[in-house]
């Protein structure tokens, strides 16, 4: 199971992504800096009261013309809604209630979702103004008065909506199922490879429902083991669309990762690298995932014996950030590959769920160390004094250092790739965390 989903909607300029803001800014997930990772952050990681959730904001509704901006609203928000556990609605004690509050409430309603009504741009401290009380006509129940600017009455907020975060963090059923998502950029053939996958092998094809993840997911058992796909597939049916449903698209790939063991990104053969394609791998790579490359359409990229080799020096430069994942060529058209795929996907999973003894690993620390010194700073040198590994997925490791500002990045990749020579850690990331600790006498 993925975290709870919680949506903030509202209409413009309630104060949405300030409110989104000082809920998730200091409680959002630490992760390394990625170069050449760039995203639309709409949703974030927030806990309270040892509750995690994800949090969505659902800003940057754009009315092109006044006679859309309705049906502008109900498309995004009733995206929200779909895929959200429980529902922030945001209102503005300034303005009162208008028309749209109306129409988005009855919207609210309809899906049977809990909802939190929040009353934004209560600046002052003290009792709740009188104003307050018109929110009760939206039918919502008790509104809760709060400045997101201030930060005054998010913390009764969030009490209200931990009442509806789901407690129970069993994950599917513990057995020997690797979880794969399949995400990347509309038209690249996720659809089409979980067909070819469904189509070809002989043993057993399930569709899961229940999860509100606006996903299907796919049960594969077969030669090669036991596969749970889930596809991303038809975030964007329309060859057009404007950058506000884009977004979704990237929250959707997200909720679907965090679902994972493995992420299958795929990349269109026919028209190479983009942007989003960096996006969508981004948060994969952000999330400790193990990550596989997938070119898919191979079978019509006009090619000679040096295209592939081309193609995947220049995917590797393209992402530079994610070196560690392999790269396959295959055509869910005609099947080319498909099982090599599996093969791959069972391979990246042992490799994200490896452990690595202490004793192993600091043999491996002192030898890099051996070879390259540690760098110094006005005459003091880092000393790394012990590695461990305390979790996996992704594997993560512990450095005692004796000074923190010492261990340039650049050093730290020295010792990663020296650990990756070693023990491969062939399609995941690695996590580390550095502790000072002062030098004894």
């Amino acid at each position: 199971m993925g975290k709870p989903i919680v949506a903030i909607v509202g209409r413009p300029n309630v104060g949405k992504s300030t409110l989104f803001n000082k809920l998730c800014g200091k409680r959002l997930a630490i992760v390394d800096d990625t170069p050449g990772v760039t995203r639309d952050r709409i949703y974030g990681d927030c806990e309270w009261r040892g509750k995690s959730f994800l949090l969505v904001d659902t800003g940057g509704i754009e009315p092109y013309s006044g006679d859309v901006i309705l049906s502008q609203m109900r498309k995004q928000a009733q995206i929200a809604i779909d895929s959200a556990d429980a529902i922030i609605f945001v209102a503005d004690l300034k303005t009162g209630v208008v028309a749209t509050d109306a129409e988005v409430a009855t919207m609210l309603l309809k899906s049977g979702k809990p909802i939190v009504l929040c009353v934004n741009k209560c600046d002052s401290i003290g009792e709740a103004p009188v104003e307050i009380y018109e929110f009760y006509n939206l039918g919502l129940g008790d509104p809760f008065p709060v400045s997101a600017a201030h930060g005054h009455g998010t913390g009764d907020l969030l009490d209200e909506v931990y009442k509806y975060i789901s407690t129970d963090t069993q994950d599917d059923e513990e057995d020997d199922t690797i979880k794969v998502a399949i995400i990347g950029k509309p038209n690249v053939g996720k659809s089409s490879l979980v067909n070819a996958i469904c189509g070809e092998e002989r043993v057993i094809v399930s569709d899961i429902a229940g999860t509100t993840r606006d996903a299907t997911d796919t049960a594969v058992e077969n030669e090669h083991g036991k596969f749970l796909f889930i596809d991303t597939a038809g975030l964007r049916r329309k060859s057009k669309v404007d950058d506000t449903i884009e977004k979704y698209s990237v929250m959707r790939a997200v909720m679907a990762v965090q679902r994972a063991n493995v992420c299958v990104i795929m990349i269109d053969g026919t028209e190479g690298f983009t942007e989003q394609d960096s996006k969508v791998a981004g948060i994969a790579h952000e999330e400790g995932k193990g990550c596989i490359i997938v070119v898919n359409k191979w079978d019509i990229v006009e090619k000679d014996g040096k295209t592939m080799d081309a193609y995947r020096k220049k995917l590797m430069n393209d992402f530079s950030f994610m070196s560690y994942a392999p790269i396959i060529f295959i055509s869910a058209k005609t099947g080319l590959r498909i099982g090599r795929l599996f093969d791959l996907i069972k391979f990246v999973d042992t490799q994200n769920a490896m452990r690595i003894r202490t004793g192993r690993l600091n043999e491996v620390l002192a030898d890099a160390q051996a070879r390259v010194q540690p760098p110094t700073d006005k005459g003091k040198r880092l000393k790394i004094y012990y590695m461990t590994q305390p979790s996996t997925r992704p594997p993560t490791f512990v450095c005692f250092v004796n000074s923190k500002d010492l261990l340039h990045y650049s050093y730290q990749r020295y010792i990663d790739n020296q650990i990756r020579e070693v023990f491969g850690l062939e399609g995941t990331p690695t996590r580390y965390i550095v502790r000072e600790r002062k030098e004894k006498g």
